[in-house]
């Protein structure tokens, strides 16, 4: 439904000769530039230029019975201050729309800063670490640490989480190298 949506989102840019950029992060990210996931609550995305994109995406909405946010761009609040993404090239052929992807090693900084656990209905950061870390071949905290460093000033990973990404890390090089 999400791909759906994006090309749908494209193609109304593009019948009005808007040329729309979007940036993904989260789950979307993970699921259309990783094949990690299968689902993600929203899109999480920053859109440029935004007011144009707001009309296509209530509509969108209503197509397609999404709820009104499924374009979430509440994560400009999370997003560093030297964020990094590239080009999705499954999008490159649709007219109106340029859509880039976090890279991996700011997708962990992401979502080792944040560290969520699941809930009912979210499945949380933990499992998108543990591929991320088994992904990059992440040794230790201290390695997590400097791909937070590159992304975000003077940002560090709260004590408490740090014990989690010690487990996680051992989890994923003592079971070997699966996925």
């Amino acid at each position: 439904m999400v791909e759906k949506a994006l090309r749908r989102l494209g193609e109304l840019a593009a019948v009005d000769e808007i040329q729309l950029e979007i940036a993904l992060y989260g789950g979307t990210a993970m699921m259309l530039a990783y094949n990690r996931r299968v689902t993600t609550r929203d899109v999480d995305a920053v859109v440029i230029p935004s007011k144009a994109a707001e009309r296509y995406i209530r509509q969108i909405a209503q197509e397609l019975s999404l709820h009104e946010k499924w374009l979430n761009d509440d994560v400009r609040v999370y997003l560093g201050v030297r964020g990094q993404t590239r080009p999705l090239e499954k999008f490159s052929d649709n007219p109106g729309l340029r859509i880039n992807v976090a890279t991996a090693g700011y997708l962990l900084a992401m979502k080792a800063l944040a560290c969520r656990d699941a809930l009912p209905g979210y499945e949380g950061d933990l499992g998108d670490l543990e591929w991320l870390i088994r992904k990059m071949n992440i040794q230790s905290v201290e390695e997590i640490q400097e791909h937070i460093d590159k992304y975000y000033e003077d940002d560090a990973i709260a004590l408490d989480k740090v014990k989690i990404l010690r487990q996680i890390i051992e989890k994923v090089h003592q079971g070997g190298k699966g996925e």
